[in-house]
């Protein structure tokens, strides 16, 4: 894949977790290879952290900082020989950013998970949005908005393989041990589940095994993977993120919702687009095909996560899980 290339697959991505597309699209331009995708990316990240210092307010150096941290992110979603760094420059710029922006979130860390829980005290519910295969809590800026502006409380988690997480922990199909671990650290018994890309898998497979889930949101999420199918770019990264072929390949045989879904009580909403084809996965129809308070949503033009259907899902989505947990 080209530079170019590389670009434009993950323009929607970017928007998504709020960069700016007039600032991506320059900072992308200025790529000729592949491999300069980390360190053109920690650069944009790093003049963010310097516009943060000149600052005049604490409003703008945390708004600085928080961007900091999302163009640190995504330094790690291309080739890059210090991704480790990044993600941690990731989580350090986010929480500066909060103890600025929103001196009331709190870290909640465990065993197997952290991230941030943002959002009233005395929120109704708690929404844990759960993150895919090389995303992070830095990531769905706009998604986590969507839920905070609707009252919900919101804990955006990084879990083993994930974010800040990844340099030291490898991926786990029985995400619900680790989602149990979340609720008994958050304390709240309404808790709702958001899940994007392989985190829709985690979601699922969490409500079928984890009681306390009362809802859950399944966004781009797979049904099951075949190992054999998948494109090496796929296959590359789940061999990266489980520590190694042999794990990655067992991994894979373990994402597979058949059996599961059925056991899913809680109402659960899954959310495809037309035209996130990617060989080796079954998407989310048959999921909610399965469940028993399943709801399927296909947006014939949204590329995988969405992120070119925005306003045709996510209001929808937030107001579907904020009416289910009321």
């Amino acid at each position: 894949m080209s530079a170019a290339d590389l670009a434009a697959a993950n323009l929607s991505r970017a928007t998504g977790a709020g960069l700016d597309p007039h600032e991506y699209l320059r900072v992308t331009g200025e790529l000729t290879d592949p491999d300069q995708w980390g360190e053109t990316f920690m650069r944009a990240a790093g003049e963010h952290l310097a516009r943060a210092e000149q600052a005049a307010t604490a409003i703008s150096t945390g708004e600085h900082l928080r961007t900091a941290a999302r163009w640190f992110h995504f330094a790690t979603l291309g080739p890059n020989r210090q991704s480790a760094l990044a993600a941690a420059e990731a989580d350090t710029a986010m929480r500066r950013a909060l103890e600025l922006l929103e001196p009331q979130a709190r870290r909640i860390e465990g065993p197997g998970f952290t991230g941030w829980l943002r959002g009233p005290a005395d929120a109704a519910a708690t929404v844990v949005v759960v993150p895919g295969l090389d995303s992070s809590k830095e990531e769905f800026h706009d998604v986590v908005t969507a839920l905070l502006h609707r009252g919900l409380a919101v804990f955006a988690m990084d879990g083993p393989g994930q974010g800040t997480l990844a340099a030291t922990s490898t991926v786990r199909a029985d995400y619900h041990h680790v989602i149990g671990q979340v609720i008994d650290a958050i304390g709240t018994r309404n808790v709702g589940l958001v899940g994007l890309s392989l985190g829709g898998y985690y979601v699922a497979e969490s409500a079928a095994l984890e009681s306390r889930v009362m809802a859950a949101v399944s966004v781009s999420g797979p049904f099951r993977l075949h190992w054999d199918a998948l494109p090496p770019p796929v296959r590359d990264l789940l061999i990266q993120r489980a520590g190694g072929e042999e794990a990655a390949h067992r991994f894979a045989g373990q994402v597979d919702l058949s059996a599961l879904a059925p056991q899913i009580t809680c109402p659960l909403l899954v959310i495809d687009g037309g035209q996130d084809v990617i060989p080796g996965v079954t998407n989310g129809e048959p999921l909610a095909r399965q469940a028993p308070h399943g709801h399927y949503v296909c947006l014939s033009h949204g590329d995988h996560l969405l992120g070119n259907a925005r306003p045709d899902w996510l209001a929808m989505a937030a107001d579907w899980i904020s009416g289910a947990l009321a």
